[in-house]
């Protein structure tokens, strides 16, 4: 199925062209950039964002093989528009409540683990609401193919996504506080997209 880009974001992407030119980022770099801050109107991403051209294409490599797409939360999920296929978010059943409940995580951290022993290594993450399941995914072997580390908020979002970059994991993040359930989805569109287009 090809996509329909609707005059309005074309008319959109015109006018953030015409704002920053983004022409010497790396192609999987610029859309990404691109997709986020069109999704914000915020250009501070331009500067903040922090993508690695090289774990973006071994992130696009795993959705063309078909790698399971998880999400934090269900904001992120509805937002992933491009992915065709279904996506894993336990954090509004009740196991994760109940794993919550047991550990003293956060139901976000203990939705990770219950994703993780459903879809395993290679997995592609997006975190784009709670730094507590950003912090729970770096505890664990994970093995992902790409981290869009994307949560947002006043306690431990920047902190997150620093150890999330430390870590050396392939991932997408920002410097910063802000980021969101939408600029997380973006991100992990902008490679959808170009995975339909192939």
């Amino acid at each position: 199925m090809t996509r329909v880009v609707h005059p309005i974001e074309r008319e959109s992407y015109r006018i953030l062209r015409e704002r920053v030119d983004l022409s010497h980022l790396p192609p999987l770099s610029r859309a990404v950039t691109e997709r986020v801050v069109h999704a914000s109107a915020d250009l501070g991403y331009v500067t903040e964002l922090v993508c690695d051209e090289a774990a973006l294409e071994g992130g696009l490599a795993a959705l063309r093989a078909g790698a399971p797409i998880v999400a934090d939360v269900w904001m992120v999920a509805a937002g992933i528009t491009g992915a065709g296929r279904d996506i894993v978010c336990p954090v509004a059943e009740p196991a994760a409540a109940e794993l919550a409940r047991d550990t003293g995580l956060t139901r976000s951290a203990a939705a990770v683990r219950i994703a993780l022993d459903r879809v395993g290594p290679g997995a592609v993450w997006v975190v784009g609401c709670a730094p507590t399941a950003l912090a729970e995914l770096l505890t664990l072997d994970a093995a992902p193919a790409l981290v869009v580390g994307l949560p947002v908020g006043f306690v431990g979002a920047a902190e997150s996504k620093a150890a999330l970059r430390a870590g050396g994991l392939p991932a997408v993040s920002n410097v910063g506080e802000k980021g969101g359930s939408a600029v997380a989805a973006a991100a992990l569109n902008a490679l959808l997209y170009q995975e339909e287009a192939t």
